[in-house]
């Protein structure tokens, strides 16, 4: 029984010495217990970042051409410069190396004094790619200035109006102000335009020129129209006269014979005028006798025409004249002789 017992108290006495021991050791656990937690974080801390992508930018004119020198800027969403530069000679700049996200892209420059620079946009980035773009760059406008001007003076006009067109289609009107002068800007597709103009209304006072005018415009440069105009001719209300006459008369190419049937015929200023002593009215004075009547009827004429009738009729005249001066001198004796 003794045995028993000393037995048992060799057991619990083993028992708390096990007891006593583990309290020993319950600390040290307890302090490396954190550890594992420490090893958790550092793999979360080693997550490979997403790749990385880029831009390449192509620069080109409305006519296909490449445009060299270009200048770009590129921002992140925070506003950030990400990327700038230039493009080469094939109008080309790659932009590497971005974060995947939403960029903003400015050109700064066209690098070309005939273009303009293309208006911003958002360009997305996604890992592992490159995005692809194609700038076009517009032609700067052309500029057209029409002055329109007197014809002799050269005085500037006012209200002249012009249709500016390409091909056969209008596209600007101008009209002159108080300066004479009116300018627009022209959109062209090409480094160079022919372009017509043709005046649709002339300045008061003033007549419309009908020849249409060619020029040549270029992107970003000044072209001069010069229009010319006329004063509008009126006639003059009070007739003038000439020195020559309107109608020029003809000269009759035979003399023209006496018609009875006709009226009296103007006197003529050459008048083959008989002498004295032919005259009818000497004759009749010779004889004593009263001065014959000429024929009724008729009119005495003169000229030309006139003097055959005139040298028959003095002819006449001087017959008989001298018949009554015969007769005469045969009575006379008869007389004398009655008388003794």
């Amino acid at each position: 029984m003794h045995a028993r017992i000393a037995r048992g108290a060799a057991g619990s006495v083993a028992l708390a010495a096990a007891l006593t021991a583990a309290l020993a050791w319950a600390p040290t656990a307890t302090a490396q217990s954190p550890e594992p937690a420490s090893s958790s974080s550092t793999a979360a801390d080693e997550t490979p970042e997403p790749e990385a992508g880029g831009v390449a930018i192509t620069t080109k004119d409305p006519a296909g051409d490449a445009l060299p020198g270009a200048a770009f800027l590129l921002l992140d969403s925070a506003g950030q410069q990400a990327g700038s530069g230039k493009t080469d000679a094939q109008g080309q700049l790659d932009l590497s190396g971005l974060a995947p996200g939403v960029y903003r892209l400015k050109e700064t420059a066209s690098g070309s004094t005939m273009h303009e620079v293309a208006d911003d946009q958002d360009v997305i980035v996604t890992p592992g790619s490159t995005t692809q773009l194609t700038i076009i760059d517009p032609f700067k406008p052309a500029e057209i200035l029409l002055k329109a001007q007197d014809s002799k003076t050269g005085k500037p006009l006012d209200g002249a109006t012009v249709n500016v067109g390409l091909g056969g289609q209008t596209v600007l009107t101008l009209t002159t102000g108080p300066q004479g002068t009116a300018t627009g800007n022209l959109r062209l597709t090409s480094r160079t335009a022919e372009v017509w103009a043709k005046q649709i209304k002339a300045p008061a006072g003033y007549e419309p020129s009908t020849a249409t005018k060619t020029l040549t415009a270029t992107p970003g440069a000044s072209t001069a129209l010069t229009l010319t105009n006329s004063t509008t001719s009126t006639p003059d209300p009070t007739p003038h006269p000439t020195d020559e006459p309107t109608d020029t008369p003809s000269t009759p190419t035979a003399t023209p014979t006496r018609d009875a049937s006709t009226g009296p015929r103007p006197a003529p200023t050459d008048t083959g005028t008989p002498d004295a002593d032919s005259s009818p009215t000497a004759a009749a004075a010779d004889s004593g006798d009263a001065t014959p009547k000429p024929p009724t009827g008729s009119l005495a004429h003169t000229g030309a025409d006139a003097t055959p009738w005139l040298l028959g009729g003095a002819a006449a005249l001087l017959a008989v004249g001298a018949a009554a001066i015969i007769a005469t001198r045969r009575h006379r004796p008869d007389h004398g002789s009655t008388e003794n």
